[in-house]
């Protein structure tokens, strides 16, 4: 980009900079701190020049929109062409609650449907079981059998909509209710478009949600791997997903390496199955944060694409299209306060503007009340209308890659990739060459789990000791009382899901049932895919705690071994 004696005029010209015009004012008033760094604790320079990015080659570290290293994003004319996709978590309450806020969103514009669980779904126990007492449709929809998916899409063409699901540990059930649904919609399976949390090595790292141990639930999730490839083509099977590690306390730079560690590990899992990586490859998807520090966070997802491109590439040798990584955002969760809620929209549309310039495909913005429960209509549209600003106001959707040529986010896209490079080789060399067994490793021993505690126990240090300001809450500081008025459950959601399940039992066939269980742990036993099987069940009426206690007694179950920060 610059030769040699572009570099040494610069660097004359800056040292002359420094004498002349800097240093007398840092002499006279200094600067507001004597460290500036991101909310990772990544410090950043005051300035930076082309000497920052000497190094980068055009070709082969940037290139074009829509060509590899896809560093300036995955298509060629990005939001030009049409906006990222719209999506706000809903899902609470009863089925029918929720289908009703699925209908307001749609009308309100949203363009993607997305689907929150309560807990005992997502750790597959149904709304009977005694330890979903006081949990059913908390934070979520409550989801036992096909007939509340039913209830759930009522008047909803899912040939027509893009529907996302959070969920891990049950997560093949939900998306066999999805394929049963479009079935009975008389869709076509290869039609329906959505994607599927189900990214199960991020729940050994940071979530902590899971049913059967790492292995076997590495197995399933390969099992919806294969099944989507042969039968629902355009619904992305696993959203790996560096979101809930950064929740958990990472920095950017772990975020990345681990999610694109897991990614890696996906992908031989599925070649050890004998699946082509230019099939299965484009149906990978990716699920990150965006928080605070916006340089930072457009520099992580510009140093993903290229670092995924070219691993892709190199370890895989994998076309073009499977190394296109392509992603979906929500803000960060982590940073949204209960003291002064409503300066939660303001770091809300700084990190879904980070978003947008890192080149997303899909956003969740957060809403302003959720740190103190499940969102008000009136936050999910302020929410949803921070993104319609954005795209429609603000010109950043108008230029790709608008940050691209800057000399900050530039050097920044190189240190992160490079850290981020470090992590993951770390990773492959406790598998010895294999990632798979590089991150089940990592879970096994601990790794994940101390390097992140280390990084959360750093910030929370940062933010006592006031180094690091979060306003409202170490800072400007109010005593008034700001709270809004938050959403509630109704206590006979409980009620109405239990009577709705106890009627299902009722009605179906338990012989139908029988049969479709059984016909699953023969699969099973046999090592089958067990995704065929398990839609089979689901049609039957089969419960999602019937289906998981049969994974359980197969698979059996996990302990986590808990290490310590040092």
């Amino acid at each position: 980009m610059f030769d040699d004696e572009d570099l040494a005029a610069i660097r004359e010209s800056r040292e002359a900079w420094e004498s002349e015009t800097l240093d007398p004012v840092l002499d006279g008033y200094g600067e507001r701190t004597d460290r500036f760094a991101t909310v990772s604790n990544h410090e950043v320079d005051r300035l930076y020049t082309p000497e920052d990015v000497a190094d980068v080659d055009h070709g082969e570290d940037l290139g074009f929109p829509g060509e590899p290293p896809y560093t300036r994003g995955v298509y060629p004319t990005m939001y030009r062409g049409r906006t990222w996709t719209m999506r706000q978590f809903a899902g609470f309450g009863t089925p029918r609650e929720t289908n009703e806020r699925f209908h307001y969103l749609i009308d309100e514009g949203q363009t993607g449907l997305s689907t929150a669980f309560d807990m005992p779904s997502l750790m597959g126990l149904d709304s009977d079981d005694p330890m979903s007492d006081g949990e059913v449709g908390r934070e979520g929809v409550a989801v036992d059998t096909l007939r509340d998916m039913e209830i759930i899409f009522d008047g909803i063409d899912v040939s027509e909509v893009s529907t996302s699901f959070t969920i891990n540990p049950s997560a093949p059930v939900v998306y066999a209710m999805y394929v049963a649904v479009a079935d009975q919609q008389g869709v076509p399976r290869e039609e329906i478009r959505g994607t599927l949390q189900n990214d199960m090595l991020k729940e050994f790292i940071a979530q902590k949600e899971w049913v059967v141990p790492p292995r076997p639930s590495l197995d399933l999730v390969v099992d919806t791997v294969e099944f989507a490839v042969d039968q629902t083509p355009k619904f992305k099977p696993i959203s790996i997903s560096g979101y809930h590690i950064r929740e958990a306390g990472s920095t950017a730079v772990q975020e990345l390496a681990f999610t694109l560690a897991d990614g890696l590990a996906y992908v031989e899992a599925c070649e050890e199955r004998g699946l082509d990586v230019d099939e299965f490859g484009p149906q990978l998807s990716f699920f990150f944060n965006s928080h605070n520090s916006i340089f930072e966070e457009v520099a992580k997802f510009r140093a993903g694409r290229r670092i995924w491109a070219r691993l892709m590439d190199e370890w895989y040798d994998a076309d073009d299209e499977a190394r296109a990584m392509k992603f979906h955002t929500q803000t960060a969760g982590q940073s949204l306060t209960a003291q002064q809620p409503l300066n939660n929209v303001v770091r809300v549309t700084i990190q879904a503007l980070a978003g947008v310039l890192g080149g997303t495909q899909s956003l969740h913005t957060n809403s302003f009340d959720e740190a103190l429960a499940l969102p008000s209509e009136e936050a999910v549209r302020v929410a949803l209308r921070t993104q319609q600003i954005i795209a429609e106001e603000s010109g950043a959707a108008d230029i790709v890659d608008p940050l691209g040529g800057s000399f900050a986010v530039e050097a920044l896209t190189d240190e992160v990739e490079a850290e981020a490079m470090a992590y993951i080789e770390t990773i492959r060399e406790m598998g010895d060459g294999s990632m798979t067994e590089g991150v089940l490793t990592g879970i096994d021993e601990g790794y994940f789990h101390r390097e992140i505690q280390d990084a959360a126990y750093e910030y929370q240090q940062r933010v006592e000791d006031g180094d690091e300001v979060v306003v409202g809450v170490n800072a400007y500081t109010v005593e008034e009382d700001t709270e809004p008025d938050i959403l509630s459950v109704d206590e006979e959601v409980q009620e109405t899901q239990l009577s709705r399940l106890d009627d299902v039992k009722a009605e179906r066939d338990d012989e139908a049932v029988e049969s479709a269980l059984a016909a699953l742990e023969e699969a099973i036993d046999a090592d089958e895919n067990v995704m065929p099987y398990v839609v089979d069940a689901v049609k039957a009426y089969a419960t999602m705690g019937e289906i998981m206690n049969l994974f359980e007694a197969e698979y059996g179950t996990y302990r986590e071994r808990i290490g310590t920060a040092g």
